[in-house]
């Protein structure tokens, strides 16, 4: 952790959002009928890495993550788990992602009893053979706690990062008290928590999906999905309106109105790797069109702006 201290008391920047979420839980009583119940935070977090432990985006001291934490019954465990699963596989697809599974057990050191370890355990292989994917045990590589999912994806260089991740928490909820009252409201009993990643690290995820795509995004996730050159003065003010319109449509676009001529622009926005190069002259100006071309082709498409539109919404529908 980052330690400081502040008028003789010691602070040091959050490094998880676990324990957090753990204190909204218990600021109220809970009742059986709330659960599952599912918090998410992006907020950003902060470790003290070591300095040859930092390695571009993949290894980083500030950072956020796409963490949420689950309270439910130890009845809920497997359909909680199940639904995970399947949220991750939906999220890696559309990205073209491969992936492998891992069940981590109980390892050597290790809280908690072993009746709970081996039901925590039994509820994960269950879960993870009804999503039906191939997967492997890692035998006694689960956290102290509990015993978890890892989810490894591989990037175009074939290097496996583990992203996404589910696991088991028997601790925290009874480190924290944490309880609930059963339909006996004279009973309570203690919730099980479940830490579920999807991307886990945003700046990890954004630089494997960078090598994954070989910096040429997709359109629905590119930062840079249009750019309208203008041929000449005369076709700027057309220009910007296209511009306008695309960017009022809900969708990324610049616009190249430099002095440079009309073949120096779309060379430079191929190489900007824009995804789509809208080419406007005072023949488009007249019949309200644009020449369209993809960044990494040749051809020329020219089109009406209402079909431009309507193609770009496509585009971006293709991957819902």
């Amino acid at each position: 952790m980052f330690l400081l201290e502040i008028e003789k008391q010691e602070f040091g920047l959050k490094p998880m959002n676990c324990p957090g979420h753990c204190l909204i839980f218990d600021h109220r009583v809970r009742s059986y009928r709330e659960l599952p119940l599912r918090m998410a935070d992006f907020g950003v977090l902060h470790r003290n890495e070591a300095s040859g432990a930092l390695s571009g985006l993949t290894r980083v001291r500030r950072f956020q993550q796409d963490d949420a934490h689950i309270f439910c019954r130890e009845s809920q465990i497997k359909d909680e788990v199940r639904s995970g699963l399947e949220f991750i596989n939906y999220t890696y697809e559309i990205f073209g992602f491969t992936y492998d599974l891992k069940l981590s057990t109980r390892p050597e050191k290790y809280l908690g009893d072993l009746e709970t370890w081996e039901k925590a355990e039994a509820d994960l292989t269950e879960a993870l053979n009804e999503f039906g994917k191939p997967w492997e045990i890692n035998e006694g590589d689960g956290a102290f706690y509990g015993p978890k999912i890892d989810i490894s994806v591989c990037d175009a260089l074939s290097r496996k990062f583990q992203c996404a991740t589910l696991q088991l928490d028997f601790q925290l909820p009874s480190r924290f008290n944490l309880s609930y009252s059963a339909e006996d409201e004279a009973k309570k009993e203690r919730p099980v928590m479940i830490h579920r990643a999807i991307l886990g690290s945003v700046e990890r995820m954004t630089a494997i999906l960078l090598e994954h795509y070989k910096g040429k995004w997709p359109f629905w996730l590119s930062p840079r999905q249009a750019i309208v050159c203008p041929v000449s003065v005369k076709s700027e003010p057309y220009a910007l309106q296209v511009k306008d319109m695309i960017h009022q449509a809900g969708f990324y676009v610049d616009v190249d109105t430099t002095d440079r001529t009309i073949q120096k622009k779309v060379r430079e926005a191929q190489l900007a790797q824009y995804n789509y190069i809208l080419v406007v002259g005072e023949e488009e100006a007249s019949n309200g069109k644009v020449s369209m071309r993809v960044r990494d082709k040749a051809n020329i498409t020219v089109m009406s702006t209402e079909d431009l539109l309507k193609f770009f919404r496509e585009e971006v529908a293709a991957f819902r």
